[in-house]
């Protein structure tokens, strides 16, 4: 995986007028587009969107500050269609526009070229066990939260709270098959799994896929597959963001599996009374390399 994002890098710097290839990288590298893209969010703190538009901006500004080229020519050499298009986009990353900084030679933000590197990490071993599980459904009440990646998500609690405690008592009374117990489920994520974009986040159960879903509750069908299940426990929801960070800089790199599109899981074992402790296990759809 290093070596394949290593080479996602070296195809952005190939490409800096135009958009990368990602699917035909992915498919010559014998993974897919939904996991490269995944890891690179998750190692990089960035989406493969984002760190484009931030190298591109970089290698433009060069041209900006030589002024041997009109600003529409630079602009169409990076995938632009307007110097207007060109100069929001130079803005967003450099804060000045681009008439500003060819007066003033700056100033200017560059965004190093990313190199990904094997540390040797992972001395504390990762508790985790492989669910092959048939076709399933996910039943409960969902929203539309933005995807936080640190802290407790207040979108998702003020959801949770809003619910009567009538509801959470009824769900647990509909779950009869794995993942058990209530469910944080989080669904429809961005390929770049960037901050603040919107997913589909439901509190809910886990039910067998021939169990009918009362019409007034959200329901995710989720097909036959394996899952890798990490579990757990210390202070919440810290140990267990770290423990989703691990299996992206660590996991993934050193075990032949890799992410499937699919609905990612929650089940909290147990806890404190006032939760800032639990043990969880996430569930993570995955399949072989």
């Amino acid at each position: 995986m290093i070596s394949a994002l290593n080479r996602l890098v070296d195809l952005v710097e190939e490409h800096l007028g135009e958009e990368p290839d990602v699917p035909a990288l992915a498919a010559r590298l014998g993974t897919t587009e939904y996991h490269l893209r995944r890891m690179f969010s998750s190692l990089a703190g960035m989406p493969l969107s984002e760190y484009v538009r931030r190298r591109r901006m970089t290698v433009a500004a060069a041209d900006v500050v030589r002024g041997e080229n009109d600003l529409l020519s630079i602009a169409v050499r990076y995938g632009y269609g307007s110097t207007e298009a060109f100069g929001r986009a130079f803005r967003s990353v450099h804060g000045a526009a681009p008439r500003d900084v060819r007066s003033a030679g700056g100033p200017l933000r560059t965004q190093p070229q990313l190199r990904f590197r094997l540390t040797v990490e992972g001395s504390t071993p990762m508790d985790t066990r492989f669910a092959n599980r048939p076709a399933f459904r996910l039943i409960g009440h969902a929203t539309r939260v933005p995807l936080i990646h640190e802290g407790v998500n207040p979108h998702i609690q003020q959801h949770i709270t809003a619910l009567p405690q009538e509801a959470h008592a009824r769900l647990k009374s509909l779950s009869d098959t794995e993942p058990a117990g209530l469910l944080q489920v989080c669904d429809d994520l961005a390929p770049d799994n960037a901050e603040d974009t919107e997913l589909t986040y439901l509190h809910g159960v886990a039910v067998s896929a021939d169990t009918s879903a009362p019409d007034d509750l959200d329901a995710i069908e989720v097909p036959a597959g394996t899952w890798a299940v990490f579990r757990s426990s210390g202070p919440y929801p810290e140990a267990l963001q770290t423990t989703w960070a691990a299996t992206a800089a660590e996991w993934f790199p050193s075990n032949p599996w890799r992410l499937r599109p699919g609905p990612s899981i929650v089940t909290v074992l147990n806890r404190t009374d006032d939760f800032t402790t639990a043990t969880t296990e996430l569930w993570l759809p995955v399949e072989p390399v």
